[in-house]
């Protein structure tokens, strides 16, 4: 059924049936006054309490806290990189299509190299997907970038595989893909990056399967800004 319209003023509002919030602006600071009264933040560290209500946001899940893992310097290098002017590097357009380009601080560009015309052919060359070669075509930004894996598995790993062989460093990496195979063990490498392999680059992620790139977007836009 299509809105009604009287001809003349274009589309009418429908009859109110249900009691609801419409307020945007009172939307958004009630959800986040609902995450502050539910979530228990003193799971994370002081710096990253903003940071885990924005991913509590994009997920709608309050228990995700305790799933999240914060790395100490995640939010001061994160920023500081962002206020510099660093690109945001991106697994998937998703991703991208949800970094808020108002609440980057440097006009910073955000970057996701899943379309690049090379990419078909060396995932099909290197026997991966799509998403892991796209990666792969980063190392000329990567240096000070700050990372942001919301969807596959096989980018983080590939990521964290070009660390591994000396690639150049990004200043943070949010490191959340999502799904059922390869997820959870992904985001604990990158966990386990600096005691297995010497390689210290703040991070933050979710333990287990949960991810996703509103998660990923929403710790990337909580990051660019200190105001909530």
């Amino acid at each position: 059924m299509t809105a009604r319209t009287d001809g003349s003023r274009g589309p009418q509002a429908p009859t109110r049936h249900y009691e609801y919030a419409t307020s945007g602006p009172a939307i958004y600071l009630e959800s986040f006054a609902t995450i502050r009264r539910e979530a228990d933040l003193s799971l994370v560290p002081p710096s990253a309490e903003r940071l885990a209500v924005r991913m509590v946001h994009g997920s709608g899940q309050v228990d995700l806290v305790p799933d999240l893992v914060v790395h100490p310097d995640l939010v001061p290098a994160a920023r500081a990189a962002l206020d510099a002017g660093a690109p945001v590097l991106c697994d998937a357009r998703m991703v991208a299509m949800g970094v808020t380009a108002s609440r980057l601080p440097a006009e910073n560009e955000v970057l996701c190299r899943l379309t690049d015309p090379a990419v078909p052919e060396l995932a099909a060359r290197w026997g991966t997907t799509r998403s892991a070669a796209a990666v792969s075509l980063w190392p000329d930004r990567l240096e000070g970038a700050v990372v942001a894996i919301g969807n596959a598995p096989t980018a983080l790993f590939h990521l964290l595989e070009m660390l591994v062989d000396g690639a150049p460093r990004p200043a943070a990496i949010v490191g959340c893909p999502v799904g059922f195979i390869g997820a959870a063990e992904s985001k604990q490498a990158l966990v386990d990056l600096r005691e297995q392999h010497g390689i210290d680059v703040p991070f933050v992620t979710v333990r287990g399967r949960r991810g996703g790139s509103a998660i990923a977007s929403s710790a990337v836009n909580a990051l660019a800004q200190e105001a909530e």
